[in-house]
């Protein structure tokens, strides 16, 4: 049930990615690195008991709706360590990292760990995908106008809008992830549904009796509203900037090597060690995707060597402020809202609308190679 840390021996190793990966190697950026991760933990830990020391502190009082945000920021943060330890940067072992990976996703963060693996494992296998990337089939955003023109109802108009709307509807994530886990464990479709229907049920009812304890009604619903949204913008613009407004991949995909596959479709944020930080290191994007099992604190230092050698072999690697990739993002999304049929805004017949041009020189088409791609355990 854990995600795949690097891609299966064979085909997979030969040609670019070999060498890419052997660099990255003898520059010792794939050791684990156990202190971090405990440093990490310890102080993510420590927080969330700080804050609720203070929550419990502070009582029944409208200055709570202060500290719901902080509660967001660090329940990201340790959603984000979950995905650490899903990768395999954390433990070796699959049990150790199924058993963190529950504790943390389904006690701690209140969401289905075994749900979560299984759409991540096919969203490294199949990048920006339609049709098996289930984060390029989201129900909040149409990603190509084919998928706008199959929206109906309110659904079909707030994707007419999506880009004026795309806060508002990332403030649904929380809202949505809830749902998902209690759809999986509801249908026990997971590894471990007893322990996981137990450790998510205890989440939520540990966080209901808190908020009935020390707060009044309409107090307890103001602080859980406000958590959840705060909550899904944080998680969802840690994610927006990885995949959205790049290329979307189709089956000729499945030919290409396993380099450009996880490469052309995912881009990295080019900003400072705090929105980094702010990221999870997911700002990393390409990194990622290439040395999934790869520890947070090496995606800096391996982003230099990937940059370069992608310039190397003339592989497009692109990056952007937090600032021009949110326009990317926004440009592309209202670009599919306006193609579906009947906006007035629309010109000629609806098509998938351009991606934008890398922030790096372009380079000729990638050759096909070999069968490859990160496929799971």
């Amino acid at each position: 049930m854990t995600v795949q840390d690097t891609p299966p021996t064979g085909t997979t190793r030969r040609g670019d990615f070999a060498e890419l990966h052997r660099r990255v190697s003898d520059a010792g950026l794939l050791r684990r690195r156990p202190l971090y991760y405990a440093g990490r933990s310890a102080a993510l830990f420590t927080a969330l008991a700080l804050l609720l020391a203070g929550f419990v502190a502070l009582g029944a009082s409208w200055w709570q709706l202060c500290i719901a945000p902080l509660f967001a920021f660090v329940l990201g943060q340790l959603a984000l360590l979950g995905h650490d330890v899903a990768h395999h940067a954390v433990f070796a072992g699959r049990r150790a990292t199924d058993l963190a990976g529950i504790v943390l996703g389904n006690l701690v963060v209140g969401m289905s760990y075994g749900w979560w693996v299984s759409d991540h494992n096919r969203h490294h296998a199949h990048p920006n995908r339609e049709g098996h990337d289930p984060a390029a089939d989201s129900l909040l955003f149409a990603r190509t106008t084919e998928q706008a023109c199959r929206t109906r109802g309110l659904r079909r108009l707030a994707a007419r809008y999506q880009a004026e709307l795309f806060f508002p509807l990332l403030s649904l994530q929380a809202l949505g992830l809830l749902v998902a886990t209690c759809l999986t464990l509801t249908r026990g479709t997971v590894r471990y549904p007893a322990l996981e229907r137990t450790l998510a049920a205890l989440h939520y009812a540990l966080a209901v009796a808190l908020l009935a304890v020390v707060l009044a009604p309409l107090q307890a619903l103001a602080f859980a509203v406000l958590f959840g949204a705060v909550l899904g913008v944080y998680l969802g613009c840690i994610f927006a900037p990885n995949h959205k407004g790049m290329p979307m991949t189709g089956p000729d995909a499945e030919r290409a090597d396993f380099l450009r596959r996880q490469v052309l479709p995912s881009r990295n944020l080019r900003a400072g060690r705090f929105v980094h930080f702010l990221f999870g290191g997911l700002g990393y994007q390409i990194e990622h995707h290439l040395f999934p099992a790869m520890p947070v604190a090496a995606l800096r230092p391996a982003s230099r060597i990937v940059r370069d050698y992608c310039a190397q072999i003339g592989v497009p690697y692109s990056e952007a402020s937090p600032v021009a990739c949110l326009r990317e993002i926004l440009r592309d999304l209202r670009a599919v809202g306006r193609s579906l049929p009947g906006d007035p805004a629309q010109s000629g017949p609806p098509t998938r609308p351009s991606a934008p041009e890398p922030t790096r020189p372009t380079a000729p088409e990638p050759q096909a190679a070999p069968e490859a791609g990160a496929a799971v355990r």
